[in-house]
């Protein structure tokens, strides 16, 4: 069982928590190692395990590395806390989002990376008060 200040769950369930999430997610350390990512339906970029370990950079095209970079700078050094992008990826929007992850002292621990296709959100309009399972 994990004690969080909020509650406690299981690791069984946190994994399940984290894998039903609409969201890709994956987490770097502060060392810049892939350390985790979830195992979401539909994964926009897909993983395999054998990211696990690898240094974050080794893990995005060549092109985009410095970017990488300048981002894993800005947080460990507490200029920033966030970073987004999107991108048209076979006629889908997609959302990415980068946020230090820090303890409670502000010290830097890692990065979350985001990453949902928020093609369909765009489209909402109005509002929907009522479940509707068609």
């Amino acid at each position: 069982m994990l004690q969080f200040e909020t509650g406690s769950l299981s690791e069984e369930e946190v994994e399940a928590i984290l894998d039903s999430l609409p969201v890709d997610i994956s987490f770097v350390d502060k060392e810049e190692r892939v350390k985790y990512f979830n195992k979401a339906g539909k994964r926009i970029f897909v993983r395999t395990k054998a990211v696990i370990g690898r240094k974050v950079q080794l893990c995005h095209p060549q092109k985009s590395v410095h970017i990488v970079n300048n981002i894993l700078e800005a947080f460990k050094t507490g200029k920033k806390d966030v970073a987004e992008f999107w991108i048209n990826l076979n006629d889908r929007l997609i959302h990415i989002r980068y946020f230090a992850v820090r303890d409670k002292n502000g010290k830097y621990l890692g990065t979350l990376e985001v990453t949902q296709d928020i093609t369909d959100i765009k489209k909402i309009e109005g509002q929907k008060r009522l479940l509707d399972w068609k």
